[in-house]
C-alpha cells in the first residue's frame, strides 16, 4: 500500500532532478541577453517549456524550449549525447498556441490529482513557467491528457529527445 506521504514524491523528485542537472528556466550557460550583448531586441511573446524524463531508474533527459523555438537538450535520447537547435517556425506556432491553450491548466497535476502509477516505465514532465506542471507516464491504459501530450510528442519528435531507451 502507497502511504499518502508518498504521493508527493513525484514533484519533488522532478525538483530535485531539476537542481541536479542544472535545468533552469533561464538562458543557457554561457548565453548572453540581449542587454549583456548591448542589444535592445525584445524577447519573444510566448512561453518556454521543460521537459524532464526518465525511464525507469535511468539517467535524467531534460530539454528546455523557448519562446523562438531555440531547444537545448542534455542527455537528450538517453545516450549522454547534449544537442541544441531551432524547430521550424510551423512547430514553434504550434507549440506557442498549445501552451497558450486554457484547456492546459485543467491537466496540471494538481487539477488532475496525479498519482505515479507505474514503476519503471517513461515518466515525462512538462514544466510551463510560472506554475504548470504534467506528468506524463507511458502506463498501460493511463489515460494521456490530451493538449500536454500533443506538447510531449512535438518537442519530442522535432528533437533527439525520442525515447531510445
Amino acid at each position: 500500500m502507497v502511504r499518502p506521504s508518498w504521493l508527493r514524491v513525484p514533484a519533488l523528485c522532478v525538483v530535485g532532478l531539476l537542481a541536479l542537472t542544472g535545468c533552469s528556466f533561464g538562458p543557457a550557460e554561457g548565453t548572453t541577453t540581449p542587454e549583456a550583448a548591448g542589444t535592445a531586441s525584445p524577447a519573444p511573446d510566448g512561453r518556454r517549456v521543460s521537459l524532464v524524463q526518465r525511464l525507469g531508474d535511468g539517467p535524467v533527459r531534460s530539454l528546455d524550449v523557448d519562446p523562438s523555438g531555440r531547444w537545448q537538450c542534455r542527455d537528450c535520447a538517453g545516450d549522454g549525447v547534449d544537442a541544441t537547435g531551432t524547430l521550424s517556425p510551423e512547430q514553434t506556432q504550434r507549440l506557442q498556441r498549445m501552451l497558450a491553450d486554457p484547456a492546459m491548466a485543467k491537466e496540471t497535476d494538481e487539477a488532475r490529482s496525479y498519482k505515479q502509477g507505474c514503476i519503471g516505465v517513461l515518466t515525462s514532465t512538462l514544466l510551463v513557467p510560472p506554475d504548470l506542471t504534467v506528468t506524463i507516464q507511458d502506463c498501460p491504459g493511463e489515460p494521456k491528457p490530451k493538449v500536454a501530450y500533443d506538447v510531449l510528442l512535438l518537442v519530442t519528435q522535432a528533437t533527439p529527445a525520442e525515447d531510445k531507451g
